[in-house]
């Protein structure tokens, strides 16, 4: 055992932030789960306005993202910054359970993942406060399994809260959720040391010193990872096509959504060892291993044919990539940026990861409508491929690992 080993991590601050991620996770979860059925059923909006709000919603989500890494440098503005985004986010999704137009659920809902864009890298870099070096991994590891968590209990508290209150009251409810994760962020702060007054630094882009050094080595096997990412939604759609033929559509859209629970406790689980290793081992051996379990998972998919055995192994494979990779990325990058630029790493990560999800889901979008599903998850497997080739590439002198004393 080793001393980081022994170092105390589940602070108040690391429970409080992982509070924070599980709760509005089941808040946001709710409207996103019945915005479909609101728009269509209550709203009448073709499936193409559905469709228009999320992708204006997840860029817009993406560039706010960075923007707030920018807010989050300064230690005291990274507080504010977070609990007005936990605050705001609530309130703005809630209120779409009220509204009575397309055009406002698509002004709420934008302003929500704006909201949420601007918050996450300040909750990250918040993180990185409460939590020791040599224990990063842990503490990140923990705030994805929480965050996860709230993923798989969002859908089931939505269908509870709809038999009882109907969609639009669900919808209004799922606000108690989000302000409490908004409180849960309060107590983590209250925890962390006050920063020393300083004069408040002014707001600055800066990219260059993001890409220097072991923090820049980092941005390359990550965006090869992220462009390669596929948007659960396309594994529940191959998934559903591969078993429809043979069990009917109602049956194989259920076993789909089991896969998928099964994904999202896959990650759930992997998250907090994936954490004790990347402290123990360091944060490239880990994100190696996501990235080659990852290629297993996209080859399983893209080859599998209508079996639910082989498509569990592949959801359950895509999963424990996530909860792999997810939690050494943010350990690797609390870990390599200078702590005058850690909001702004946190919100490069945070743009990478949105827009390259995008332009994965995008390009392996048209790949299967006009190749077929193979291309499709082939094209991600060659992104998780580039993205080991990247951490392997790396030489002793750029491992992400510092022992006690090293100079970054």
């Amino acid at each position: 055992m080793t001393s980081s080993d022994r170092e105390p991590w589940l602070t108040p601050g690391v429970r409080g932030i992982g509070g924070a991620s599980l709760l509005s996770d089941l808040g946001h979860e709710v409207p996103t789960s019945l915005l479909p059925s609101l728009l269509s059923s209550t709203l009448g909006a073709p499936a193409a306005v559905l469709g228009l709000i999320e992708g204006v919603a997840d860029g817009m989500a993406g560039a706010a993202r960075f923007g707030g890494g920018v807010l989050a440098d300064d230690p005291g503005r990274r507080r504010a910054v977070a609990v007005g985004g936990y605050t705001a986010t609530a309130v703005l999704a809630s209120l779409i359970g009220v509204a009575t137009a397309v055009w406002q659920v698509a002004v709420l809902r934008v302003g929500a993942w704006l909201a949420r864009g601007i918050r996450v890298p300040a909750r990250n870099a918040l993180l990185a406060d409460v939590t020791r070096p040599g224990t990063y991994g842990r503490a990140y590891g923990f705030e994805r399994m929480m965050d996860n968590l709230g993923a798989v209990g969002g859908p089931l508290l939505a269908l509870g809260l709809v038999a009882v209150l109907g969609v639009r009251g669900a919808i209004l409810v799922s606000g108690v959720f989000g302000l409490a994760a908004a409180g849960s962020i309060v107590y983590a702060i209250r925890h962390i040391e006050r920063p020393a007054p300083t004069e408040r630094r002014p707001l600055r882009i800066r990219i260059g010193p993001l890409l220097r050094g072991r923090l820049g080595r980092l941005w390359v096997p990550i965006g090869a990872f992220e462009a390669g990412n596929l948007a659960t939604t396309l594994l529940i759609l191959r998934a559903t096509e591969l078993l429809t033929p043979g069990a009917g559509l109602d049956a194989a859209t259920r076993t789909a959504l089991v896969l998928y629970a099964g994904h999202n406790m896959a990650a759930t689980i992997v998250s907090i060892p994936a954490g004790k290793s990347a402290d123990r081992w360091g944060y490239r051996s880990v994100l190696t291993a996501g990235f080659m379990v990852g290629l297993v998972a996209y080859l399983t998919l893209g080859l599998t044919g209508p079996s639910f055995a082989t498509l569990a192994i592949g959801f359950i494979a895509a999963g424990i990539t996530i909860g792999l990779v997810e939690t050494a990325e943010h350990g690797a990058v609390a870990d390599a940026a200078p702590e005058e630029l850690r909001g702004s790493a946190f919100g490069l990560l945070a743009a990478i990861q949105s827009f390259g999800n995008l332009a994965a889901s995008g390009i392996a979008g048209l790949l299967w409508t006009f190749v077929g599903p193979l291309a499709a998850f082939l094209f991600a497997s060659a992104g998780m491929a580039l993205a080991v080739i990247g951490t392997v590439a790396l030489t002793d002198r750029q491992r992400d690992r510092i022992t006690p004393g090293h100079e970054r």
